[in-house]
């Protein structure tokens, strides 16, 4: 039998071999393989442990080895292998047990009584064991459905060191998620509703889109983000409801498919963010960061490299509100996640790759007062003020994004039920959606070039249309293609197989607003 833990680094982490050595000489334990000081320490948990579990401890003097010997071991989830392996050894030495052959994943922490306590990262733990070739895991039992996730492993959720060592000489200890209860892909998962063939979150007291007044414009925009994940910037005075409005959006947003909640499970795993009730993460994240938030944290970073912001928002969305109270760094430094869909951190000689592919919202007032463009108010900012708010956003970042809605602080309009509830708008967003994924698997913001030549042509009106407008405002090529994806998706909402003139125009309306920050273009 060999035992194998975690080193978590990153996104991808490393599998460390667990070897215990005992030998003549004075009782000691020895932890080598560059071990930190929370690894140390479980010699003395260990040893705790074995005894208060009913078990004796080698008198002999012990050597632990982890390897790769140049890789940092770091936290409590050592506790339990080392444990295992030490008594594995002792039992070896006289001969009175047999264990199972198989390679063996093993994570947990010790209490000194012998019970185990969950530890963080062990989604990310057993899909990488499992692309290893190792299908048998040992973790905590409040783990144990969060291991369940990844498919072919056998895991036994373990509660005590006792009932852990009689597994590592028992299968049938471990069962795998298809001999548990097991859900299948077209089973409704729990808070989840069907609408025409989509999964979306049921709707929680305060996700009703009908409580919103007289913002029917911004509405229909968050119904085209949520139908193609194309970015959106909601600008208007304070007080106008465009914040309230894009935190309902999670309640329109589709549940993420299996495939890529396995994704959103790891990194949520490695941050340690999942609930021991949850096994596999469905509700697409929503992150709210604060305005006060540094590069590091929303790009990741520390020794471990451990995922940011924009990384805990993939396949989710990023809102940032008031966002021009960010820091001009912090908003530059997301051009290039909104472009790849990851982002690359380094540190001490190593490096790591996280996934950051996240839906941008933000939500802004149009100058420091907050009346500039208003209808019904006096602005008293100078043009320098004006220009020097918006500096903070450059122009390559906001050519990212798709729609740009002006939202106008008219609270005497009537609410919104009859044409604007939740329900109404997620049947446009279904059938999109479901259109998608037949068509081309991607979402239409993620379209690349040949695809948008293909998926995205215009007649020849529309295409006038196009023309007058690239020629009327200056839109840059990365404007046309934006004009062209979000046109497809206003068409599949519409259940329509071609673009017309319609679609063209309203997905032109919702680009040109910031060309020169004013609400009348």
């Amino acid at each position: 039998m060999k035992i194998f833990s975690f080193s978590p680094f990153g996104y991808e982490g490393s599998l460390v071999s667990i070897e215990v050595d005992l030998r003549r000489g004075i009782p000691a334990v020895d932890i080598v393989g560059l071990a930190d000081g929370a690894v140390k320490e479980s010699r003395e948990r260990m040893q705790a442990a074995i005894r208060n579990s009913g078990f004796d401890f080698p008198q002999e003097r012990v050597l632990i080895s982890l390897s790769p010997a140049d890789l940092k071991k770091e936290g409590a989830g050592f506790d339990l292998p080392v444990a295992l392996g030490v008594l594995a050894a002792n039992a070896a030495l006289k001969e009175d047990k047999n264990f199972i052959s198989e390679p063996i994943l093993v994570m947990g922490e010790l209490e000194l009584s012998g019970k185990i306590r969950p530890v963080k990262g062990v989604h990310a733990a057993v899909s990488t064991a499992a692309s290893s070739g190792i299908l048998r895991c040992i973790v905590p039992s409040l783990n144990a459905e969060e291991a369940k996730e990844i498919r072919g492993m056998m895991v036994y959720g373990a509660d005590s060191l006792e009932n852990a060592f009689r597994a590592i000489s028992d299968t049938s200890f471990f069962e795998s998620k298809s001999s548990s209860q097991n859900q299948s892909s077209k089973e409704i998962p729990e808070g989840c509703v069907e609408v025409n063939g989509v999964l979306f979150p049921q709707v929680n007291p305060g996700y009703e889109f009908a409580d919103l007044k007289g913002q029917q414009e911004l509405i229909r925009g968050l119904q085209i983000a949520a139908a193609g994940g194309h970015n959106l910037l909601a600008m208007g005075a304070p007080g106008c409801g465009k914040t309230m409005a894009i935190q309902k959006f999670p309640a329109i947003n589709p549940v993420l498919t299996l495939e890529e909640a396995q994704s959103v499970t790891r990194i949520w795993s490695l941050a340690g963010l999942i609930k021991p009730s949850e096994s596999l993460i469905r509700i697409p994240p929503f992150r709210i960061p604060h305005q006060t938030a540094s590069v590091e944290g929303l790009c990741g970073g520390g020794p471990n490299c451990r995922p940011g912001e924009i990384s805990l928002a993939h396949n989710g969305v990023l809102f940032l509100d008031e966002a021009a109270e960010f820091r001009t760094s912090v908003l530059q430094m997301l051009r290039v996640p909104l472009e790849s869909g990851n982002i690359t951190l380094s540190r001490a000689g190593r490096s790591t790759c996280y996934p950051a592919n996240f839906q941008l919202m933000m939500a802004v007032n149009p100058c420091p007062c907050g009346n500039y463009g208003s209808k019904t108010k006096i602005c008293l900012c100078s043009a320098k003020s004006v220009d020097m708010y918006w500096k903070k956003f450059s122009a390559p970042l906001l050519d990212r994004v798709d729609l740009r809605i002006f939202v106008e602080n008219d609270s005497s309009k009537e609410r919104t039920e009859n044409l604007c509830c939740t329900e109404k708008i997620r049947e446009g967003i279904a059938i999109a959606v479901k259109k998608q994924r037949e068509r081309q698997g991607l979402k239409n913001s993620e379209l690349l070039p040949q695809e948008i030549s293909r998926f995205c042509k215009l007649n020849s009106s529309s295409k006038e249309i196009l023309d007058n407008a690239i020629e009327r405002y200056g839109f840059s090529p990365r404007a046309i293609s934006s004009i062209l994806k979000t046109s497809r998706t206003i068409a599949d909402i519409d259940d329509q197989e071609n673009i017309n003139d319609e679609h063209v125009k309203e997905a032109i309306k919702y680009r040109k607003l910031c060309t020169n920050l004013t609400p009348e273009l």
